[in-house]
C-alpha cells in the first residue's frame, strides 16, 4: 500500500495465550471466535502466522505498515512485562512499544520507577493504564493515577487507557471520568483504546471538549454505531482519531482496507492513518 500507516494496537499471537499463542487451547478458540465476531473475512486462524517473531514481522510488512504499536498490560488478570515488550520491538524500526503499569498492584513508587525505566532505559514510547480492569475497578480520575499522569507529562510521553465492552463492569466504560484528567493535564496526550465503544457519542463529546483526548476505536470501528466516529473525524475530530487493527483479533490488511471504505474524507485520511500517531510519538523529532 502506498499510504504511510501506523497501527496503534497490534500484538503478536506469541505474546500471550490471550492472543491465541497455544493452538487447541480455550484462549485460542476465543481468539478465533472474536475474529468472527468483529467481521474477519476468510480464515479465523490467520493470526497463527504471528506465532513467531519472524511471522509477526512478516504480517506487519505484508500489511504495508510504517509502524506497529505493541502494547504492554499490567492488570490483576494479565501481565505483559515491559521487558517482554522491549524484546519484541527492540531493533525493529517498524515496531514501537507501550509500557504497562498499575500503581495499585505495584505501589506508587514502584510504578513510577518502572515508568522511568521503561521510557529512559527500555526506550518504550508511552504508558498504558487500565483502571476499569483493576481490583477494585476504578475510573481514570481516581487519585491513585495522578502521579502517573504527572510523570508522563514531565517525560513527554502519551498515556494510553483501556476502555470498551470487555471492561468487566460496564459502569467503568464511561468517558466522564477522563474529562477531569484532560482538564487537569491539557498538555498531556490521552489516548483511549477501543474508543469507549459502544458509548460512542459520549466519547466524541469528550474529545470535542478536550483536544488532548484521542480515540483509537480499533476493531470496534467496524461495528454498529461507528458511523459517528467517521462523521466526527470528517469535521473536528480529524486530528484526534487514529487507526488500530487490534491484531490478533482482526487481520491487519483487512482492517486497513475496511478503514478506507468507511467514508473518511480524503484530506483527513493521512492524518488518521499516520500523521496523528506520528505527532503523538514525536517521530519527526527522533
Amino acid at each position: 500500500m502506498s499510504r504511510k500507516i501506523i497501527d496503534m494496537r497490534c500484538r503478536p499471537a506469541f505474546l500471550h495465550d490471550f492472543f491465541g499463542a497455544t493452538p487447541g487451547s480455550p484462549e485460542h478458540a476465543t481468539a478465533r471466535w472474536l475474529n468472527r465476531r468483529v467481521g474477519t473475512r476468510g480464515s479465523d486462524t490467520h493470526f497463527e502466522k504471528s506465532l513467531t517473531q519472524d511471522g509477526f514481522l512478516q504480517e506487519v510488512r505484508d500489511a504495508g505498515l510504517s509502524k506497529a504499536v505493541v502494547v504492554g498490560r499490567h492488570t490483576p488478570s494479565q501481565h505483559l512485562p515491559n521487558d517482554t515488550i522491549h524484546q519484541i520491538v527492540h531493533g525493529h524500526d517498524e515496531l514501537l512499544g507501550i509500557a504497562g503499569v498499575d500503581p495499585v498492584l505495584q505501589g506508587e513508587q514502584a510504578a513510577l520507577a518502572e515508568i522511568e525505566r521503561a521510557i529512559k532505559t527500555l526506550g518504550l514510547s508511552g504508558i498504558d493504564l487500565e483502571p476499569g480492569f483493576g481490583e477494585p475497578a476504578r475510573h481514570p480520575d481516581d487519585p491513585v493515577y495522578w502521579p502517573v499522569y504527572e510523570l508522563a507529562r514531565s517525560l513527554g510521553v502519551p498515556v494510553f487507557l483501556m476502555s470498551g465492552p470487555t471492561t468487566p463492569d460496564p459502569r467503568f466504560n464511561d468517558p466522564a471520568g477522563l474529562a477531569r484528567v484532560a482538564r487537569a493535564f491539557p498538555d498531556l496526550p490521552l489516548v483511549v483504546y477501543h474508543g469507549y465503544w459502544p458509548n460512542v457519542q459520549q466519547a466524541i463529546g469528550l474529545a470535542f471538549r478536550h483536544e488532548n483526548v484521542h480515540l483509537v476505536p480499533d476493531m470496534y470501528l467496524f461495528q454498529p454505531g461507528s458511523e459517528h466516529y467517521v462523521q466526527a473525524a470528517n469535521s473536528f475530530l480529524a486530528d484526534q482519531l487514529l487507526f488500530g487493527s487490534s491484531y490478533t483479533f482482526r487481520p491487519i490488511r483487512q482492517s486497513v482496507e475496511d478503514f478506507l471504505q468507511l467514508g473518511f474524507r480524503e484530506d483527513a485520511l493521512d492524518r488518521l492513518l499516520y500523521g496523528n500517531a506520528a505527532r503523538l510519538f514525536q517521530l519527526a523529532d527522533r
